[in-house]
């Protein structure tokens, strides 16, 4: 065994979308870092979808934005279509997405990479996890190399035993046309880790060439396009159409036709998919009333004819995409340029791991991103970002930081991910999040920033930035709530002749006229303009706040009921085999985990609230001795 010449702080294996928010959070706290990957030419790779944010993965973008990530920025300068989702429902699920130039994505982030300052970049296969003492403390290259570090994180992806699937064909791969980590995963069975198996899959992509897009509903981007990152100013590059076609009887007879030749039916998939983004033949089983389904034609870059159709990810043979193809209108002559396959791969329930996405097993390692078991490149980032901090902050012999579900997004992903004992992938939805209209994508950098300034993440340019923003809020939502309007005949007349809203019966705030629904913040300023210009996000920001104030107000009562439970501590010694009248499960289920608070407890499955309330009382009582 050869040992590589230097010693880093962090060391991160993959570089995905974890991989690089990872290397990039660790290296910019100040840490020596290394980040290795299988293939140098495939850093921040679309393996599918070759788009950003969506329905809460918005969400998570412009909170990793917010803490000093770079998927917002990035995005913000490769983006192809930028639309805003959900604009006539209210602003908690509101979100932001982008379609991407999925081959300028990659260049871009490769390059933010390379000229990052403590950041070392190599191709490396890695085959085994070096542990002294029982604590991680390097990796072990393919070629028998080994790099030492103080932590380490995993961001592994697909790779770990990947076999990919098309119909009766398989073979070991992460993604087609690179190769599979098959050892890895070995050393975390030697080290005492469970490992289960899922599986995810992708589209057949086709030349735009031969596609009649006539036939289609087109899709424009927004004529205005928001920007995912806080400090880009807009989107000054022109946009591309997507467009919209569907399956029909014919395409879903072709598909149950072949459903034998199917590697999913046939019984040669044993990992469990994505509950939400199921594959056609999927689709064509499980919703056997529908006549067609949707299928998003969109483009993967500005220079390659390369489409992905979004919406039928299959496992079947090649000559069934083809005939499957080309029944759906628009794409009867398409030429497949790359065939649409399933992947299964090994992942690591992540009820194995603390809060801070370290293991409970070995410290000094981390794990982050699909091999946690979730899906999607946003719910990687995020995990990537606070797996790079947390290890940061270790070796700075600081205190971790724990994002809770009141905080953000990612605080209910990893809580729902350390806490549920999830066994399918897991995608990130609003409903998920208790408290969504205090976590709204507008107000990310609000309850994010200041966060990411102490713990480095954000510099001195992008805070004087936030700090105009605030104040500026601040100082408007003071003048709408101290102006009166006074029922004058001018103003009677602006009301209900231009405004169409209800003449005033005394005096009443500019703040409580901006409650009325029928009223805009723009409509506000025509009776009293505000004494300077100011940027589209703050007014958004003070309509909100007034307009949902008595709900914000609820939400933060709710908020605090929650606190008081996440902020009751339970020790980590603490026995629960010696606490009478818990059930068995709930006995199990608390020892397993080993919640870190009487709040995580009670949200753990087969834990009811008279073990909360037991447990709670024994608390009580040993605090009290």
């Amino acid at each position: 065994m050869n040992t590589y010449n230097k010693h880093y702080d962090v060391i991160v294996v993959g570089a995905g979308h974890a991989g690089c928010e990872a290397a990039l959070a660790a290296a910019r706290m100040g840490c020596e870092t290394l980040i290795v990957t299988i293939n140098l030419d495939t850093i921040a790779k679309m393996s599918c979808n070759p788009a950003i944010g969506g329905l809460a993965k918005g969400h998570l973008v412009k909170e990793v934005d917010a803490l000093g990530g770079e998927m917002a920025k990035n995005i913000d300068k490769t983006g192809i279509q930028f639309r805003r989702l959900n604009t006539k429902k209210g602003p908690a699920v509101r979100s932001s997405r982008a379609q991407a130039d999925k081959k300028a994505y990659q260049d871009e982030m490769k390059r933010v990479l390379e000229a990052q300052p403590k950041l070392d970049i190599k191709q490396v296969l890695v085959e085994e996890l070096l542990v002294e003492e029982g604590r991680c403390t390097g990796i072990l290259s393919q070629t028998k190399t080994a790099y030492f570090g103080e932590t380490v994180i995993l961001t592994t992806g697909t790779f770990l035993k990947g076999t990919i699937h098309i119909g009766d064909v398989s073979y070991s791969a992460g993604r087609a046309g690179e190769s599979s980590a098959e050892k890895l995963s070995e050393s975390f069975l030697n080290l005492g880790f469970e490992i289960g198996r899922l599986k995810t899959g992708t589209p057949p992509r086709v030349n735009a060439q031969t596609v009649d897009f006539s036939e289609m509903e087109i899709q424009p981007g927004d004529d205005d396009p928001l920007p995912f990152s806080f400090i880009t100013e807009e989107i000054t590059q022109p946009q591309l159409p997507c467009y919209l076609t569907y399956t029909n009887e014919g395409t879903h007879d072709i598909i149950r036709g072949n459903l034998q030749r199917s590697a999913m039916y046939s019984g040669r998939i044993v990992g469990i998919g994505p509950r939400y983004c199921p594959s056609i033949e999927d689709k064509v089983v499980r919703f056997s009333e529908k006549k067609e389904h949707q299928v998003f034609v969109e483009p993967e870059g500005r220079d390659t004819d390369e489409i992905y159709l979004n919406g039928i990810s299959a496992s079947l043979p090649e000559d069934v995409q083809v005939e499957m193809v080309h029944s759906i209108k628009g794409l009867e002559n398409a030429e497949i340029m790359r065939f649409g396959y399933a992947v299964e791969y090994d992942f690591a329930p992540a009820t194995q791991l603390q809060p801070t996405l370290e293991t409970k097993k070995v410290p000094g390692l981390y794990f982050a991103g699909q091999l946690n078991g979730t899906t999607g490149y946003e719910e990687a980032a995020a995990q990537g970002l606070m797996a790079g901090i947390n290890a940061a902050l270790k070796v700075k012999g600081e205190a971790p930081l724990v994002l809770d579900r009141a905080q953000a997004y990612i605080g209910v992903l990893i809580d729902d991910l350390v806490t549920l004992d999830i066994r399918e992938p897991y995608r990130m939805f609003t409903s998920r999040a208790e408290y969504r209209l205090a976590l709204r994508e507008d107000n990310a950098d609000l309850r994010l920033t200041e966060i990411g300034r102490r713990v480095g993440l954000v510099d001195d340019t992008r805070y004087r930035q936030f700090e105009t923003k605030a104040a500026h809020i601040e100082t408007e939502l003071t003048r709408l709530q101290e102006t009166l309007l006074k029922p004058t005949a001018e103003t009677v007349d602006n009301l209900e002749n231009i405004l169409k809203t209800g003449a005033l019966k005394q005096p009443t705030s500019l703040a409580d006229l901006l409650k009325r629904p029928e009223l805009r913040y723009e409509h506000i300023t025509e009776i009293a303009p505000a004494p300077e210009m100011l940027p589209s996000a703050v007014k958004e920001q003070v309509e909100i706040q007034i307009k949902y104030d008595g709900y914000i107000q609820r939400q933060q009562r709710q908020i605090h009921q929650f606190k008081k439970m996440e902020n009751f501590r339970i020790p980590d010694t603490f026995d629960y085999a010696e606490v009478r009248g818990l059930k068995t499960e709930a006995r199990e289920k608390l020892a397993k985990i080993r919640p870190t608070s009487i709040g995580q407890a009670s949200r753990l499955p087969g834990v009811s609230p008279a073990d909360i309330s037991i447990l709670t009382v024994i608390l009580y009582q040993q605090r009290a001795r």
